[in-house]
């Protein structure tokens, strides 16, 4: 089997806007989706919160921001539910961006 290099052979001769393109191009292909969560993962969520809230546990959530998944651990200094977000390690994330919890 032949051992190609791709378009990287090639980018040493490309003009800068090209290689700009390619590269924006790779990245979008990367994109994740966000998954779409049942009823029983967003109330075992939620119970999860309000144990580590009522308890002052440290929990590792994962989430969903810009095409892609974080996490962050610590201890939720806030819920806020009128306008749907968590207080964590000095971010503020949407409900909706929530994807898992753990307690630690």
């Amino acid at each position: 089997m032949v051992n190609d290099r791709g378009t990287i052979k090639w980018t040493s001769i490309m003009m800068p806007e090209h290689v700009e393109m390619l590269q924006k191009m790779w990245k979008e292909q990367d994109h994740e989706e966000m998954p779409i969560l049942d009823e029983q993962q967003k109330e075992e969520i939620n119970n999860k919160l309000l144990m580590a809230v009522a308890n002052d546990l440290t929990v590792e959530l994962k989430y969903f921001d810009n095409h892609d998944f974080y996490k962050v651990k610590g201890k939720i200094t806030s819920i806020n539910k009128q306008n749907k977000y968590i207080s964590i390690a000095g971010q503020h994330l949407p409900f909706e961006n929530i994807i898992d919890v753990w307690i630690k």
